[in-house]
């Protein structure tokens, strides 16, 4: 049976969680968790665990499912400075000839395969991630819409100033509760990024650490609206993220102040932990701005996507 490129993308994503350590040895892989964490079915992480079961980075146990196999070498070499780490994708290709206005917002799906060269199975894996992540949605009866979600800096800013009404209020809602297994991961993660990650890992592993730990936070109000409202537009946000130029050093800045809210928090000093969650996203959408659109000449595409979140 061939393997779809969602099938395979996600293997890609396990098996870089793996490599870099994110995964340790003997971890038992959750397939509900994991087909959360990359917004799919459960059915593309299974095929995925198998693939990565056959190339000797998992191991299936009967009846318990996969886990890491042990004696595996985590990455340590430096990363490159190439923002695109690897070739453009057919998803990327899409999303970049919509961000540069080369492809109509209403477009048939005969179009698309011709333009790009693919097969129909090929083409709704990669429409559906756009339909995940936001920014394209089916039209009634034929054809797909793409959105301008983040792709104008008025939509990009107003991410953002949702993101600081609701980050800081999830910390003061009355059911908020600490977990230390969230806090405790979130901290190894920041640690460890801090100690060789930020100068080993690709940006997209980067920028998806960032978006994870507000991710987890928020899950802690335990209001599921507020997790579920900043996971997709997180997602929206992602039709940018891998055009990145990352600035390693703000990233040093980036994870010392995720350590600080932590500290806070376990502390308890809550209304504390609030107010610094607002102006570490105020900081974010300050530097955000004039680094993403370019205000010369009325111009109002993207030009630089920032390293955080």
């Amino acid at each position: 049976m061939r393997t779809s490129q969602l099938t395979t993308n996600i293997a890609k994503e396990i098996g870089e969680l793996i490599r870099t350590g994110e995964l340790r040895a003997e971890e038992h892989l959750s397939t509900q968790g994991l087909a959360d964490r990359f917004g799919v079915s459960r059915s593309p992480v299974r095929e995925a665990m198998q693939i990565l079961n056959d190339q000797g980075l998992l191991e299936q146990k009967p009846n318990r499912g996969f886990f890491v196999k042990p004696g595996l070498t985590v990455e340590t070499d430096k990363a490159p400075d190439d923002p695109l780490p690897e070739p453009m994708s057919d998803y990327h290709r899409l999303s970049e000839d919509w961000l540069t206005d080369r492809i109509p917002a209403d477009v048939t799906e005969q179009l698309l395969r011709e333009r790009y060269g693919l097969t129909k199975t090929q083409l709704s894996d990669i429409l559906m991630r756009a339909s995940r992540e936001g920014w394209a949605e089916p039209k009634q009866g034929y054809g797909w819409r793409f959105l301008p979600v983040a792709k104008t800096p008025e939509s990009f800013e107003q991410i953002y100033r949702f993101r600081m009404l609701i980050e800081p209020a999830a910390m003061l809602e009355p059911t908020f509760m600490l977990d230390r297994k969230i806090i405790d991961e979130q901290r190894r993660i920041q640690e460890r990024m801090l100690a060789t990650d930020i100068s080993s890992l690709p940006a997209e592993r980067l920028l998806h650490n960032g978006s994870l730990f507000h991710e987890e936070l928020i899950k802690l109000s335990g209001n599921p609206f507020f997790h579920i409202s900043l996971v997709r537009v997180n997602r929206m946000r992602r039709l940018l993220e891998y055009r990145s130029n990352v600035d390693r050093d703000r990233l040093m800045v980036q994870c010392q102040d995720h350590l600080a809210i932590l500290s806070l928090l376990e502390k308890g000093e809550i209304v504390e932990a609030s107010y610094a969650m607002r102006r570490h996203l105020g900081g974010a959408l300050s530097r955000k701005s004039p680094l993403l659109w370019s205000k010369e000449a009325g111009a109002t595409r993207p030009v630089k996507e920032d390293q955080e979140h």
